[in-house]
């Protein structure tokens, strides 16, 4: 599958607002940039002020933020696209929480639920780290002579 027509690497349609905002949003920046006529009501009250993340960018040269069940909406924290005009896709989201990059999260495009997808990707134990701890656990049960090898 292509990057082309891989249904998961499509972005969300952002309103108008919502591009405006993004366009005025500099890579690894958020909503403390904006014009004012940009910025939202809530963040103009003092308990506002603690949410920095949302409508925010990513950086190229630093860790993704946690994928969470709302990664690819751009109000939902740092989803923003390093330079694109967009927040992440799911297939990027995925691969930030390391899937392979073909992996198919439904068994035909009629069973397709980006909001299901989301859910299950920002859920998700990654599976590298998965991988990871398997082979500790082997490894550890090896060393103590729990394992027998086949």
């Amino acid at each position: 599958m292509t990057v082309t027509n891989d249904p998961l690497h499509r972005a969300r349609k952002l309103s108008d607002i919502n591009l405006k905002r993004i366009r005025n949003t500099k890579e690894g920046g958020g909503w403390k940039s904006w014009p004012q006529e940009l910025v939202l009501d809530c963040f103009k009250k003092k308990s506002g002020q603690t949410y920095s993340s949302v409508y925010g960018r990513m950086r190229w040269n630093e860790p993704a933020p946690t994928m969470t069940t709302h990664c690819t909406g751009l109000g939902n924290g740092r989803f923003g696209h390093p330079e694109q005009d967009r927040a992440i896709t799911l297939r990027e989201a995925a691969i930030f929480q390391t899937f392979p990059a073909e992996y198919k999260f439904y068994e035909s495009l009629d069973k397709y639920n980006p909001s299901v997808i989301c859910r299950q990707i920002g859920n998700a134990l990654p599976p590298k780290l998965g991988q990871i701890i398997a082979i500790s656990i082997k490894e550890h049960l090896i060393e103590h002579g729990l394992w027998q090898k086949q």
